[in-house]
């Protein structure tokens, strides 16, 4: 089955020659004016061209082929040829942004006949963005696509959530597919506890679209890796035409979003000294005292210098430039972008050709990330009616990591430090390794974490029309992903210890696929049209990891584990590999160009599930009516676009490990003797595919010739069979087995509304998105109670990752205890006596964004703002940072409003050193999350043609961009927008901010050259 097409391309290579048509003509504006670049494609192929400075094009195409014409900025048309070889097309011009031909799975479509809920996004929009992946670059112009960046680290991990959460344990991410390959979207770090990002290997420059299926309908021809939704990324082609060279460049800073406000020396000497007279027995008279005085009880509690003259900001120390913007400097958080590209070709070839170095400091210090990266997309035409293609790209990206939220050498720790000593011991004029906790600065001296990146995405595809509407096209994808780590933490470092320590990783990993269609587009009369797509699709990804670890080097300047005097147990070398074969099928129909029927099947079958379940099958149907080309609608100068479409389908999600299903056995070496021992899993063979079942009902619309458009969606998904890790009694031998157990349910509404305001020599067009999910847990058999710093729970009927804790009640303002609730809402004293109970849920009411863009001249401003609504945040590192001095860690200075005489109203109790005032953990940190911020600011400035046109040069931009420029929210955390890793990166661990690094505030100046 997976060579069915093998003879059909062996046929390829013959010079058969379909007959074909040239179609010559013209696109225009409605005043007149051409518009270059447009792309003119033959609908249901690949074959297009884009206009030219004159607005002029010709194109090759088969007898009764029909035209799609688009640009941005412009309302598509689809025009059919018929027996013209002219063609004059005018383009209204359009509220939105989004080019209308729509890129769906295997394929494109015109927007008109999508039937599926698919959100498209220019490549224009990730372009010269201050960003490392471009996830980054479209927050808040998704519906229904939730992005959190996490933190302010630069390359790490992202929560990308495609309408609501659909899995409890597996994988939440969407499929990310490139020109038509799926990737590696998982992490493949083995030196760090926090996840890297796979997609920031990626030059967001070179990316032509981004299209996001979200219902079953869209993307359920991806079957069983569709559940949380599919990505679909298209990169940049050439078009025939002159070539088109542009070369740019940009140039920045960095500081973070915001600054908690920590105890100066004097602050933290009273509030401390305070909470120490009331927690510790301190009497200058009684000889059975703890301490005679401050003084002593400072020196024999923490080492600390009552009387020190030191204040030492070291809450600042974890950022570059302590906060400050700086351009120039080694310590600036700068960041620089070169970039050039050449694009154009003939009717026989087309080519892309692009590089890129980036290179960014973050704002926390020891975290920077560079990348350089090269692609070449090549088309031709050995003959008309056949096509070969080839799209490589190489990238290699170094990343200087900081170590984790929860680690004692993440640099926001550093906040924990007393005031009262200093960075430097004054006796030996280097780092103070004397201080309460440990001074994380050491790490940055004496050690390293650097995760050096070679990445190609590439594929190669061969496309044969051997008759008229039937398209053959094999295609060869591979994600080439080579990750060298290395971990150093010299001596004298807490890791290191005295001696030293070392940690080396190779992760290779090799992710090809095989894809096989084909499509056949025919018309049965004038009033049917039919588009028929069927195919094969084979997967498979290998990774071999090889590992080292050693401690004992003789000098700091020996890092390599070669060097080491004791190779310790992490020296390990192991491989592991999983595949997918799939078949699937696809019908559209349109009859009339109003009536529209969609329906699509897939098989898949996995290497991850049991040999009683290796196959699950998914389909999904849908139908859409465009009302606006009934004749009672068809000349109606207010409604212009109105279309009603529903769709149902299932999906599933085969993201667990490779051999949750298997029984499997390790070595086990004891002494000199070799054995073998079962692995602390129990392989479960009845496994199977976790099941998402979507519904979606949607209208289109567009008013007073779309001046005002939008969309409107609501949906529900319903996911069984939930892929869970339960917990086994130890007597059986094993840990943990995966099931298929419970169900969840997300539903939601989602809305975008775009509007054209002015439209003459000032333009101007704003849009909105708003989404609203909710989550909630159907059936689980038992509760998921995370252990440590978290008061995550997943419970039957609430919400994914819902609070639970004691539920704080302020303090008694009689004598400054801390009081919690009740069950019936009485309060107490008692921290034990309180019982646990719902304090909050991470989960927003609703997100979205808003922008506006507008134009005069040879000016154009764009703005983008972003908001969460209704989620809960727990800052975790509140029981030690915002706790009333019940530790020697330096507090934030809301804790100097405790309580300190009786009638004090605060909700801050009185500070007493080690007596858990108040400081256990409960609801006392949670706070609102809500947000709105100010994203993107663009300004950009085109010179005058007649300026700028000598020579070879066409065309000088330059352009002034600011992100995270500001952030209203009533949280009082660093960042609103955090998720921390440092807990744990299971699904429900949502809301979290332990330590966690703000987000980046920049701005940049750029400049873009056209030849």
């Amino acid at each position: 089955m997976r060579n069915i097409f093998a003879p059909l391309l062996v046929m390829a290579a013959l010079p058969a020659i379909a007959q074909t048509q040239a179609v010559t003509g013209r696109v225009v504006g409605t005043d007149g004016s051409p518009v270059p670049g447009a792309t003119v494609v033959e609908r249901g192929t690949t074959n297009g061209v884009s206009s030219g400075a004159d607005g002029n094009f010709t194109l090759a195409v088969q007898p009764g082929a029909t035209l799609i014409i688009s640009s941005v900025g412009y309302t598509s048309q689809t025009v059919a040829v018929g027996g013209r070889s002219t063609i004059n097309i005018t383009l209204a011009a359009s509220a939105t942004d989004l080019a209308e031909a729509v890129v769906v799975g295997y394929g494109s479509q015109s927007k008109a006949d999508v039937t599926g809920a698919v959100t498209q996004i220019s490549g224009s929009v990730v372009e010269n963005q201050p960003v490392t992946s471009f996830e980054q670059s479209i927050q808040g112009r998704t519906p229904g696509v939730v992005i959190n960046q996490g933190s302010g680290k630069l390359g790490q991990g992202i929560n990308i959530q495609v309408r609501g959460t659909s899995s409890v344990t597996a994988s939440n991410r969407p499929l990310y597919v490139i020109d038509g390959a799926p990737i590696t979207f998982q992490d493949q770090s083995q030196a760090g506890d926090e996840p890297l990002n796979p997609l920031a290997d990626l030059n967001p420059n070179d990316i032509e679209s981004i299209s996001i299926l979200k219902d079953a309908s869209a993307s359920a021809i991806y079957g069983s890796r569709a559940s949380n939704g599919v990505v679909l990324i298209t990169t940049k082609k050439g078009r025939q035409g002159a070539t088109k060279v542009n070369v740019g460049y940009y140039y920045g800073t960095s500081a973070p979003t915001r600054f908690r406000q920590f105890l100066n020396a004097d602050q933290y000497r009273t509030l401390l000294g305070e909470s120490m007279t009331n927690g510790l027995n301190i009497s200058a008279t009684d000889p059975n005292a703890d301490y005679a005085n401050l003084t002593e009880a400072f020196l024999y509690e923490g080492g600390i210098d009552y009387n020190s003259t030191y204040n030492t900001p070291w809450d600042r120390l974890a950022f570059r430039n302590q906060g400050k913007y700086k351009l120039f400097g080694s310590d600036a958080a700068n960041l620089a972008q070169y970039d050039f590209s050449a694009a154009g070709g003939d009717a026989k070839t087309r080519f892309y050709l692009s590089g890129t170095f980036n290179d960014q400091k973050g704002i926390i210090i020891g975290n920077r990330f560079r990348r350089g990266s090269i692609r070449l997309n090549i088309d031709h035409n050995i003959f008309e009616s056949l096509k070969v293609g080839l799209n490589v790209s190489l990238a290699r990206t170094v990343n200087d990591r900081v170590s984790g939220d929860n680690a004692f050498s993440n640099p926001l720790q550093l906040n924990a430090l007393t005031p009262l000593q200093p960075e430097f011991d004054p006796t030996t004029g280097r780092l103070n390794a004397s201080t309460i906790y440990y001074n994380n600065l050491i790490d940055q001296e004496l050690g390293s974490n650097r995760a050096g990146t070679y990445r190609s995405f590439s594929t190669a595809y061969l496309n044969w029309v051997p008759v008229k509407g039937l398209t053959l096209r094999t295609e060869v994808g591979g994600d080439f992903l080579n990750l060298n780590e290395d971990l150093v933490r010299g001596a004298g470092t807490q890791d290191g210890g005295a001696n030293g320590y070392a940690f080396n990783s190779q992760t290779q990993t090799v992710n090809y696929t095989n894809t096989n269609t084909a499509t056949y587009t025919f018309n049965a009369g004038d009033d049917h049209h039919f588009d028929v797509l069927v195919g094969e699709s084979y997967q498979r990804a290998d990774t071999k990891v090889t590992a080292a670890e050693g401690r004992g080097f003789p000098t700091t300047e020996f890092t390599r584990i070669a060097s080491a005097a004791i190779k310790t147990g992490g020296n390990t070398s192991f491989g592991t590999a999983y595949s997918f074969l799939s078949y699937f099928a696809r019908a559209n129909y349109n009859f009339r160009g109003k009536y529209l029927l969609s329906g699509s099947v897939r098989r898949d079958g996995s290497s991850r599930f049991g040999s009683a379940n290796p196959y699950g099958t998914f389909g999904a149907g849908s139908v859409g009516y465009l009302l606006s080309e009934e004749s009672f609608l068809k000349d109606n100068t207010i409604i212009n676009y109105l279309k009603l479409r529903a769709s149902y389908g299932v999906t599933g999600n085969a993201e667990i490990g490779n051999f949750s299903s298997r029984r499997l056995v390790s070595a086990l070496p004891y002494a000199d003797q070799s054995g073998i021992a079962p692995d602390a899993a129990l392989g479960n063979p009845n496994l199977s595919w976790e099941t998402t079942k979507q519904v979606d009902f949607g209208i289109e619309f567009g008013f007073l010739n779309n001046r005002i458009s939008g969309e409107v969606d609501v949906y529900q998904k319903n996911t069984t069979g939930l892929l869970l890790n339960r917990q086994l009694q130890l007597v059986s031998g094993y840990t943990t087995i995966t099931e298929n157990v419970g169900s969840l349910r997300n539903k939601g509404l989602e809305i975008a509304l775009n509007g054209r305001i002015l439209d003459g020599d000032f333009k101007w067009t704003v849009g909105a998105n708003m989404s609203f999910n909710r989550n909630v847990i159907l059936n689980l058999p038992t509760p998921i109670i995370p252990t440590g710093n978290t008061i995550s729970r997943v419970m039957q009927d609430q919400p994914l990752g819902v609070f639970y804790t004691k539920k704080y009640a302020g303090v008694d303002p009689s004598n400054g205890d801390a009081l919690y609730y009740n069950a019936d809402g009485t309060t107490t004293k008692s921290y034990a006596a309180a019982p646990i109970q719902k304090v909050g849920n991470p989960n927003p009411k609703f997100t979205g964004g808003v922008n506006t863009n507008l134009s005069f001249k040879g000016f154009d401003l764009t703005a983008l703002g972003q908001f969460t609504y209704g989620n809960d945040i727990y800052n975790a590192a509140g029981i030690y940072q915002s706790a009333n001095a019940d530790y020697l860690d330096n507090q934030t200075v809301d804790q100097l409003n405790r309580w300190q005489k009786a009638g004090d109203i605060t909700n801050v109790p009185q500070a007493r050193y080690g007596a858990s005032n108040g400081t256990q953990t409960s609801s006392r940190w949670i706070q609102d999350g809500s947000f709105f911020r100010i994203k993107t600011v663009t300004l950009g400035y085109n010179l005058p043609t007649d300026l700028v046109k000598h020579g070879y040069m066409q065309s000088v931009r330059v352009y002034l961009t600011g992100q995270n420029l500001a952030t209203f929210t009533k949280y009082t955390g660093y960042d609103p927008e955090v998720n921390t890793y440092g807990l744990g990166t299971a699904n429900y661990l949502l809301g979290h901010d332990f330590y966690t690094p703000p987000l980046a505030k920049t701005y940049l100046l750029g400049v873009n050259i056209g030849f």
